[in-house]
C-alpha cells in the first residue's frame, strides 16, 4: 500500500566500531605509543632518571655508539647479539622439526595413535605454565653442588663430583635452549595440527590410490600446503627468541661471563641498571625492532608460493 509508512531500516554499523574500540584504544596507548616514544628516545641524551621527560634531541649518537667496535657498549651488545641468535637456532631446530613429527603422526589416519587427545595435552601443558616457575625448576635440578641431577648422576657412578652446570658455556646455554625448546614445540605442534587437518582430504585419498608412501604424501602433499603455517611458526618464533628475556635472566643472569646474555637483557641492563641509559637502551630496541622486521621480510620472501603468482605472457603470445 502507498499510504503505508515505510518502515526504517535499522543500521548496526556503529556497534561494530563501539565493539572493535576497546582493542584500538589498548593498542594506541599500550603499543603504539611506547614504540614512538622509543624511537624518540634513542634519538636524545635521556640518560637517568632526570631526563626521562626533559631530554635533549642529540641525533644518530646513540646509534653510533652501538656500532662503533671496539667500546665496551658495542662490544656488549654484539656479543649479546649473537649469544640470542645461537640459543634461538639450538632451540628452533629442534622444535620446528617435533612439532612437524608430532602434527603428522597425529593426524595420519593410517597410524591411528591411541590416546591422542592425553598426550596432546601433556606436550602442551609446558606452554601453559609460567616461564618464571620453569626457570626456578631447572635452576633447581640443576644446581650447584646439591641438586637432584648432580645427585642421580654421581648415584650412578657417571661422574666423581658434582658438575657445576651454569659455569659453563656449552651447558648454559644448553639448558636455556632445552627449557625454551620444551616450553614451546607443543605450541607450534598444535598449530601444525591445525594446519594440517584444513587440507583437502580428497588430496591424501587421490595420493593413496596412485600409490604414494607416507613419506612421500608428507613432502609431496602436506608441506607444501602449509607453507603459510610455516611461515608464521617461523616469524613468530623469531619474534620470540630475539626477544627472549625470562629463562635465561632467572636462570643464569647472562653468565657465565656474559655468554647467555641475550638483547632484551642487554637492554633491560641499560636501562633500569645504573647509570640508567634509557637512551641507550631505546637505541638498541630500534636496532633490534629493524633488525627482526628485515629477518621477517626475508623469510615471507622465501616463503611465499611462486606457483601462485601468475607469470607475465611474452609479447605475441
Amino acid at each position: 500500500m502507498q499510504g503505508a509508512k515505510k518502515r526504517k531500516s535499522i543500521s548496526y554499523d556503529k556497534y561494530g566500531y563501539l565493539f572493535v574500540a576497546p582493542f584500538f584504544i589498548t593498542f594506541l596507548i599500550f603499543q603504539l605509543y611506547p614504540i614512538f616514544f622509543t624511537f624518540r628516545t634513542s634519538l636524545t641524551d635521556a640518560a637517568g632518571w632526570s631526563k626521562v621527560l626533559e631530554n635533549s634531541i642529540i641525533g644518530f649518537d646513540n646509534f653510533q655508539k652501538l656500532f662503533a667496535f671496539g667500546t665496551d657498549v658495542s662490544r656488549f651488545f654484539w656479543q649479546s647479539m649473537g649469544n640470542t641468535v645461537i640459543i634461538w637456532i639450538f632451540n628452533f631446530i629442534p622444535q620446528i622439526g617435533m612439532a612437524l613429527i608430532l602434527a603428522s603422526w597425529f593426524t595420519d589416519t593410517h597410524l591411528k595413535l591411541r590416546f591422542q587427545g592425553a598426550f596432546k595435552v601433556l606436550i602442551f601443558v609446558p606452554n601453559i605454565i609460567t616461564a618464571a616457575t620453569i626457570a626456578m625448576l631447572f635452576f633447581s635440578l640443576f644446581n650447584f653442588p646439591i641438586a637432584p641431577v648432580n645427585t642421580l648422576l654421581q648415584q650412578f657412578g657417571l661422574v666423581s663430583s658434582p658438575i657445576e652446570f651454569f659455569r659453563s658455556v656449552a651447558a648454559s646455554r644448553g639448558l636455556i635452549s632445552f627449557v625454551q625448546w620444551w616450553m614451546w614445540y607443543g605450541n607450534t605442534m598444535i598449530i601444525m595440527i591445525a594446519g594440517m587437518l584444513g587440507i583437502n582430504p580428497v588430496l591424501f585419498e587421490a595420493a593413496m590410490v596412485d600409490g604414494c608412501t607416507s613419506r612421500q604424501v608428507f613432502w609431496k602433499i602436506t608441506l607444501p600446503l602449509i607453507k603459510p603455517i610455516l611461515l608464521y611458526n617461523l616469524v613468530t618464533s623469531l619474534v620470540g627468541g630475539l626477544t627472549m628475556f625470562d629463562i635465561p635472566h632467572l636462570m643464569t643472569q647472562g653468565n657465565p661471563n656474559y655468554t647467555t646474555n641475550t638483547v632484551a637483557r642487554f637492554i633491560y641492563q641499560q636501562g633500569f641498571e645504573t647509570p640508567n641509559n634509557f637512551n641507550m637502551a631505546s637505541a638498541a630496541s630500534v636496532v633490534l625492532f629493524i633488525i627482526i622486521v628485515i629477518c621477517s621480510l626475508i623469510l615471507a620472501m622465501l616463503m611465499r608460493d611462486r606457483d601462485a603468482v601468475p607469470k607475465k605472457r611474452r609479447a605475441g603470445k
